[in-house]
């Protein structure tokens, strides 16, 4: 007699699904793709090489998982597309798009150049714009499917030096509404996850800095930064069957920052 599934299991199993993570080589990106095979799905891993992944994929393996690492370079189109369909031919299949490689680069707006742009659109927007087009021509095919997109605070919180970032992450928002809008009726559910400050290797200068990690701490109710691991919960919520009926809307992980803040210093904050 087969034992019934458990509550945990029908609503956050993932056993049986593919997924494609992209930008796994990073800091949220690592520990997206630990969280996803960790609930029981094959993973596609995603980065510009395959030494970032090795590791990673070494641990899946050894604890019984299935993964392929995959490389490519999003700001390449054809390539980005390719990489869709790999994932798809690695496993039979494609049940989850997790769209989290972005790159930056910090300039006042009177120093951007145009090859800047060009590049981190192309990356945090453009290739994710056709390889969610691309996986959506997949799932409508198999009747269900999941697109995640990894947002950023500079969504709707702008900080100076990160125009360009943050007009392409606004523009993640806005478009995980509009593809959840077109493809509901294919049951893919389109959703965006917005980190906070999170303590990843990219922004270990930025924690370093005495002064940019105290101006951080101090707009974070929860007074520090998050852990990518601390991304995973939203992400894999979206991911699995729990979230069914969740489209076209944006997961805050932030510690509180965009709800607002105190003004009074953190000593009276403590006796309060």
């Amino acid at each position: 007699m087969k034992a019934p599934q458990s509550t945990l299991d029908r609503y956050f199993s993932l056993e049986g699904k593919a997924a494609l993570l992209t930008g796994a080589g990073g800091g949220i990106g690592h520990a997206l793709g630990a969280a996803l095979a960790g609930a029981g799905a094959s993973v596609a891993l995603h980065a510009r090489t395959r030494e970032k992944l090795q590791g990673m994929a070494d641990d899946i393996a050894r604890a019984g998982g299935k993964t392929v690492c995959l490389t490519a370079e999003l700001g390449d189109l054809a390539a980005a597309r390719k990489l869709v369909s790999d994932a798809r031919d690695a496993f039979g299949r494609l049940d989850i798009l997790v769209n989290c490689a972005a790159m930056n680069r910090r300039k006042p707006i009177a120093q951007v150049t145009e090859e800047d742009w060009d590049e981190i659109m192309a990356v945090d927007l453009k290739s994710l714009y056709f390889m969610s087009q691309a996986a959506h021509a997949i799932m409508r095919v198999q009747k269900s499917g999941k697109i995640i997109h990894i947002g950023s605070v500079n969504s709707s919180f702008a900080l100076g030096t990160v125009s360009v970032y943050g007009a392409a992450k606004g523009a993640v928002a806005q478009l995980t509404k509009v593809m959840a809008v077109e493809w509901a009726h294919d049951n893919i559910q389109v959703n965006c996850v917005i980190p906070g400050f999170v303590a990843t290797p990219l922004s270990k200068a930025l924690w370093a800095d005495p002064y940019k990690a105290n101006w951080m701490r101090s707009r974070i109710p929860a007074r520090r930064p998050a852990q990518p691991e601390e991304m995973a919960g939203a992400v894999l919520t979206l991911a699995a069957p729990a979230s069914s009926y969740i489209t076209g809307t944006t997961i805050v992980v932030d510690g509180g920052v965009l709800a607002g803040g105190w003004w009074e210093p953190d000593e009276v904050i403590a006796g309060l």
